[in-house]
């Protein structure tokens, strides 16, 4: 037999054909890793499937050693009965093992390419086996989903992030070249621009920074007690002139004495105050924004921005508190909601989004009225 003829050069045995340097090609056959055809299977080189099969081996031998004296010592009659229950038993032990073995390389496996990198590698469901090894192939499947999912988060904010520094600092590096050649002289005009774009880039970082330690739970909350009534007049007044220099009123109504509240008072009124600039920015001139407060029931205060303004596209409602979704005629990071309803779901609590497409939009918060006594309340968030 010449070499070329040899089968295991071939992937008869091997699994592929060896090419220079000692590399594998896969060919459908048996493969190193005891795989066939994408499947594992038994036979040498298998891993567990392989230790479970001389598992079995040993355990068949001994109970058919055992049963040979049963039968020698009870005669044919009981020695069959009891033959029959050794072989059943054999049967179930052998079905356990096999699928236990080929679970438990499945996973080996996929380990291996979640190790590479491939986070898109799934086991699947198990049948048969230990039930302790399918549960642990579901666990795996499981956290396999969410690196993918946490991947996929990643790159998408990777990009979104890239593209939104992109526009100021375009802004920013237009006019400086446009100065140093001449074309613009270094007057406050033109660098008041430059000025403008550097707090844009200022705030956009501030509010990544925000949006990543919520969602990762480490952004610290300091909660003190609040009064509600007393945050929605700070908000209100801190938003009088830029509502007077757009037209729009802004007002705010507190129903009753809302109570004291276990908060952090800082992060509540950044919550209020991205709501209502973002009132702000969508009602036109004439339009209304109002503030209120409101206890709902024994569980929760309700605090509610509302405008009068175009409204959101239902399309877009269901995504509204994502990062960086907005409207075509948003002027803003599409960062604010986001923030805002991280922060208050590290406070507990619950916001919603209701609007009608030409007659404005319902910002609802809905905040815990008693703290929270478990561990995550003490934690930082």
């Amino acid at each position: 037999m010449t070499e070329d003829e040899d089968p295991r050069r071939h992937g008869a045995w091997s699994g592929g054909w060896t090419g220079p340097m000692g590399t594998t090609r896969p060919t459908g056959g048996w493969s190193g890793r005891g795989r066939r055809n994408g499947k594992p299977a038994w036979g040498p080189r298998r891993g567990f499937g392989c230790l479970f099969g001389l598992i079995f081996l040993v355990v068949a031998g001994s109970l058919v050693a055992a049963s040979t004296f049963v039968i020698s010592q009870l005669g044919p009659l009981p020695g069959l009965v009891v033959l029959g229950f050794v072989v059943v038993a054999l049967v179930a032990m052998g079905r356990t093992l096999r699928s236990t073995g080929r679970t438990l390389d499945e996973l080996v496996e996929a380990t291996r390419q979640v190790e590479a990198g491939d986070y898109s590698v799934r086991v699947g469901p198990q049948r048969g086996g230990l039930r302790a090894v399918r549960q642990l192939a579901a666990s795996f499947d499981t956290m396999s989903a969410r690196l993918e999912t946490d991947e996929h988060q990643r790159r998408t904010l990777l990009a979104e992030v890239s593209h939104e520094l992109r526009t100021p600092l375009t802004v920013v590096q237009g006019n400086l070249e446009a100065i140093l050649d001449g074309v613009h002289p270094p007057d406050p005009a033109h660098l008041a621009v430059i000025l403008e774009e550097t707090q844009v880039l200022a705030r956009l970082i501030d509010d990544l920074r925000t949006i990543a330690l919520s969602e990762a739970g480490t952004l610290a909350l300091h909660p003190e007690p609040t009064d509600p009534d007393v945050l929605i007049a700070d908000v209100v007044r801190s938003f009088e002139p830029a509502a007077a220099a757009a037209g729009v009123a802004l007002t705010s109504a507190v129903e009753g004495d809302l109570p004291i509240l276990e908060i952090d008072p800082v992060r509540i009124h950044e919550v209020l105050a991205n709501l209502v600039a973002n009132a702000l920015r969508h009602t036109p001139s004439g339009g209304r924004v109002a503030v209120s407060g409101a206890v709902e029931d024994e569980r929760w205060v309700r605090l509610e921005v509302r405008d009068t303004g175009a409204g959101i596209d239902p399309a877009l409602l269901p995504r509204v508190f994502d990062r960086f979704v907005m409207g075509d005629d948003s002027r803003g990071s599409g960062l604010g909601l986001a923030i805002a309803r991280q922060l208050v779901l590290a406070h507990g609590g619950e916001i919603d989004a209701q609007s009608v497409l030409g007659s404005g939009t319902t910002i609802r918060v809905r905040l815990p009225r008693y703290p929270r006594t478990d561990a995550t309340a003490t934690r930082s968030l």
